[in-house]
């Protein structure tokens, strides 16, 4: 786990975790909104968003996960959702039951605060993106959301910072800014003009990541992306 320091056998302790495969066609929804939910979400492969939906249908994206989150860990000791999850892409995530996670961190206090260090990175992120919604121009959002993608891609041994594939649509990417598709368009469009991004189909290039880290004012403290001399 990148923010975890934990032995051999921890680490095969996780990934020997019972679990299910399962593949999900884009635009499903994995978890829908009010369910009980008795397993939480590794993302195997895919792009898979979490989202709060209004009563009109509309949705908002507060999260977005990619290979290797594990999406909902809160989940196992608040199992009834206030929030659905969606698969943005063709996706593959094994959904691990809550009695066998519960299990595992009763016999390993080291993977018990790993886990916790998790959920504490997922609400930091939730209110960042909360203060970026309330505080921030739609080019600054937009900015810092490539920024922390970028380094999130990196940590991940899935591509550059600063060169990455990014399969989501400009619509959904609206769904995280809180703007609409039409504001979206014009803003990536004022970054491309600016020299700050390059798009080709679902890749994603900044050729000038310290100045678009400068006008997102992005400090990536918040990802927790170093691991503590111990626990």
């Amino acid at each position: 786990m990148l923010r975890s320091r934990l032995t051999k056998s921890e680490q095969e302790a996780i990934l020997a975790l019972p679990a299910q495969e399962v593949r999900t066609a884009a635009h499903r929804d994995i978890v829908r909104p009010g369910h009980c939910s008795t397993f939480s979400t590794l993302v195997v492969d895919g792009l898979v968003a979490r989202f709060d939906q209004l009563a009109n249908g509309h949705r908002q994206i507060t999260a977005l996960h990619i290979v290797g989150d594990f999406c909902d860990l809160h989940s196992v000791v608040v199992p009834e959702t206030g929030w659905g999850m969606e698969s943005l892409t063709d996706s593959v995530v094994r959904q691990v039951p809550h009695e066998a996670l519960r299990d595992l961190v009763k016999s390993s206090p080291a993977i018990a605060l790993a886990f916790w260090r998790d959920t504490v990175v997922d609400s930091s992120v939730l209110a960042k993106w909360a203060s970026a919604l309330g505080r921030r121009s739609a080019k600054s959002r937009l900015a810092h959301l490539l920024c922390e993608m970028g380094l999130r891609f990196e940590q991940a041994g899935l591509s550059t910072d600063s060169d990455f594939d990014f399969p989501i649509t400009q619509s959904q990417i609206a769904d995280v800014l809180g703007v609409t598709p039409v504001h979206l368009n014009r803003t990536m469009q004022a970054l491309r003009q600016d020299g700050l991004l390059v798009t080709n189909g679902s890749r994603f290039r900044l050729p000038d990541q310290p100045r678009l880290c400068r006008i997102a004012q992005f400090d990536p403290a918040y990802l927790l992306l170093h691991k503590p001399p111990n626990d």
